[in-house]
């Protein structure tokens, strides 16, 4: 089963444009990311720019429209993410209880949709995707 672990780090919904983590934080980071690595669970991770620099593109009667970052009513900022390979939901939630996050931050953990998991005609539909 495949599993998004998505930081949500404080404050980062506000933050500016060149906001980035200390070098210490990203050390620390990179140690658990490290034993991540070693214990083969991990498939991939990035970390995202601060939403000040991005935009939103939203639909209303049929129109995409385009707003740029910060984003007035926004509570919460997703600042990176992890994808991992696990055995369980609670194989997920203890991973990210091991993760040295900072004091406010949120770590949301969802499952990945596999194949599988859908009827015949849907996995049909998607079996022609080439990407």
């Amino acid at each position: 089963m495949r599993f998004m672990m998505l930081m949500i780090p404080e404050g980062y919904a506000a933050a500016a444009p060149d906001t980035k983590p200390s070098a210490e934080a990203i050390e620390t980071m990179m140690k658990y990311n490290d034993d991540l690595k070693k214990a083969g669970v991990l498939l991939s991770l990035e970390g995202l720019h601060p939403a000040a620099t991005g935009a939103r593109i939203s639909f209303k009667g049929g129109q995409p429209t385009v707003t740029d970052g910060p984003f007035a009513d926004m509570k919460e900022a997703l600042g990176g993410y992890w994808m991992l390979d696990l055995n369980s939901r609670e194989e997920a939630i203890e991973w990210a209880r091991r993760c040295p996050a900072a004091e406010g931050d949120i770590i949301e953990i969802r499952q990945v949709f596999e194949i599988d998991e859908f009827p015949e005609d849907i996995q049909r539909a998607v079996r022609t995707f080439d990407g």
